[in-house]
């Protein structure tokens, strides 16, 4: 079974979206962290356009980063058009009205000098932590009532195993230690997320603290054993075996998503 592990936080998704073809994320949770393989062939899906157009925008806004060249600029502007109306192509298949002069400002506004400029994926972390009775420690979701281990932004300053042990105290009220990470994660590739951004996973241990829900992002929090966890939980059957792989110490490898070839229209295979 390949184990997709999915990313759910509405603090940390500002414009958050699926990228399979649904509608809603309220009406399918499916569209959180479902395992996608791309077809070798066929007409480009949603999912592809809204990566080709995210990869053509950062690719013209790093060069407008770095470039002193008027002719350049004018070349990276007119790409970063035709992403934003590819992109807008893309949302309108799942019924969003945005526009493409909105993204090029979105976009343009993000435009920085020199490596202050150059565009990465955003970064991601979560935690699967495990107590001495071997459970799962689960958030629930303020904005949609669904549950899922402890996620968040990398913040500038710490580590990620760092702000790992952070995110997990501020929305649980728990403390942890890391063990090890065991999941890296393209998330635009496998369909949990509409920005590019990687997800890093890690296993942590509970080492004190007590459960306090964080009052603004979560309605509750607890530990769940294998076999009890909420009916609202995110898709378990993507990452629930290998999590519980961890606590129990059990030896699992660490997930990552496969080269493809070719890589923009490939199959996973």
């Amino acid at each position: 079974m390949q184990t997709t592990w999915p990313r759910l936080n509405s603090r940390c998704c500002a414009g958050w979206l699926p990228t399979s073809d649904r509608t809603s994320l309220g009406a399918d949770r499916s569209a959180y962290g479902a395992t996608v393989t791309e077809p070798a062939g066929g007409p480009p899906t949603r999912r592809d356009l809204l990566r080709w157009a995210e990869a053509l925008a950062g690719s013209a806004r790093t060069g407008l980063g770095f470039t002193e060249s008027l002719y350049e600029r004018e070349r990276y502007e007119e790409i970063l058009h035709v992403a934003a109306d590819i992109r807008a192509g893309a949302d309108a298949l799942a019924g969003r009205e945005v526009t493409a002069a909105t993204l090029v400002d979105e976009w343009m506004d993000t435009v920085g000098r020199g490596v202050s400029g150059y565009i990465t994926p955003k970064v991601t972390v979560g935690a699967v932590v495990g107590n001495d009775d071997g459970e799962l420690l689960l958030v629930q979701r303020a904005d949609s009532g669904l549950w899922l281990y402890p996620t968040g932004w990398a913040d500038v300053g710490y580590s990620a195993a760092e702000v790992v042990v952070k995110e997990v105290r501020e929305e649980t009220g728990i403390e942890c230690e890391v063990v090890r990470p065991i999941a890296i994660l393209d998330g635009m590739r496998l369909g949990f997320t509409g920005i590019p951004l990687y997800s890093l996973v890690f296993h942590c241990q509970m080492t004190g603290g007590r459960l306090r829900a964080h009052p603004l992002e979560c309605s509750d929090v607890g530990f769940f054993a294998e076999g009890d966890l909420p009916d609202d939980t995110v898709l378990p059957d993507q990452w629930a075996e290998d999590a519980f792989m961890a606590i129990r110490g059990e030896p699992i490898e660490v997930r990552f998503d496969v080269p493809r070839n070719p890589a923009w229209r490939g199959s996973e295979a």
